[in-house]
């Protein structure tokens, strides 16, 4: 390839580009010097006006060199006043000049942003600078560039800049998993759970109850009296607010639900508070270090016995639940 070494790794689009840049460097070095060349022949000339020179400079210079030896005084003001009109009709036709060329290169300028159109590329303007004969050469592949047949480099990392139909997805899947979501939990809330609890009135009467994980604990005392309703006459005549549901020495407030105790797994004093039904831990090896799998029967008590013992042991270990309170271990008894 003309003009490329043989280390050159770039595409024909490429070495188009810099043979075009290359000869626009050559022709602005070619004005650069022409302009140098004029300038250094405009310097002998006493009325023309040269750069980072002032005007009464110039004048002065250009007066004494038409003045040579003696002259009356008459001609000192005509030759005085000729030369300041030949300097300033010399500065008036460069005024007019400059202010041609600029109208001329912004003239250019729009032609070529009409001519570039709606190009997607950063860098089409340097093929619009080109040559008129390199233009006709090159007709058919400005033409596919125009029409965008190169468009983004897919090796190109983008995924941190912004784009609105991606943003858009994002948020589509996002709602379709929170959906998902509440549909699983709506689920699992349906989901049965028997509960074995103790109604406590001193002694102990162990019953087992059917609810829903999403029920709250008001709603089990409430299936909790119509249970023992029929059995015990203090229950049969009692609230739902009257009653107390004690797991694990802890006093359960009546709008917490079983779902979030499940969920949360959720610790009591002496054992776990997402375990609804009786087992013991069966494992041999006494370690602190694990946490102990033992879940007793939650119970039921009436408001009015409680306030009556609760200074008498076990009412005397219980305390109100707080879901921000965290049991480090399990403790029994007095403990």
């Amino acid at each position: 390839m003309s003009g490329m070494g043989d280390g050159y790794v770039g595409t024909a689009q490429d070495a188009v580009r810099i043979r075009r840049l290359e000869k626009q460097r050559e022709a602005e070095r070619r004005k650069i010097q022409e302009l140098k060349t004029k300038t250094a022949s405009a310097e002998g000339q006493p009325g023309l006006l040269r750069f980072g020179t002032s005007s009464s400079e110039i004048l002065e210079t250009a007066f004494k060199k038409e003045t040579v030896g003696l002259v009356t005084r008459e001609e000192y003001v005509e030759k005085r006043v000729n030369i300041r009109n030949k300097i300033e009709e010399e500065e008036k036709e460069k005024l007019q000049k400059l202010q041609q060329e600029e109208e001329e290169l912004q003239l250019q300028k729009r032609k070529k942003r009409k001519i570039k159109g709606h190009s997607r590329l950063s860098f089409a303007e340097d093929f619009e600078n080109g040559s008129e004969e390199e233009d006709g050469e090159n007709n058919s592949e400005a033409a596919n560039l125009r029409h965008g047949k190169l468009g983004k480099d897919p090796t190109v990392e983008t995924s941190f800049l912004p784009d609105s139909e991606r943003e858009a997805e994002e948020q589509a899947e996002r709602e379709r998993l929170k959906k998902q979501w509440l549909r699983e939990q709506e689920q699992i809330k349906n989901e049965p759970l028997e509960i074995t609890y103790s109604y406590w009135d001193g002694t102990g009467h162990r019953r087992v109850i059917q609810v829903r994980k999403g029920d709250t604990i008001g709603d089990f005392l409430r299936a909790v009296q119509q249970q023992l309703a029929p059995e015990f006459r203090e229950i049969r005549t009692a609230s739902v607010e009257n009653l107390l549901y004690v797991k694990e020495d802890l006093i359960i407030p009546h709008q917490h639900s079983f779902y979030e105790l499940i969920i949360n797994k959720a610790r009591g004093k002496s054992g776990p508070l997402f375990h609804f039904d009786v087992h013991e831990d069966v494992r041999t090896i006494a370690d602190a270090t694990i946490e102990k799998d033992e879940s007793h029967a939650g119970k039921v008590v009436e408001r009015h016995w409680y306030e009556k013992n609760k200074h008498i042991f076990p009412a005397s270990r219980w305390e109100i639940y707080d879901p921000t309170k965290k049991w480090e271990r399990y403790t029994i008894h007095g403990d």
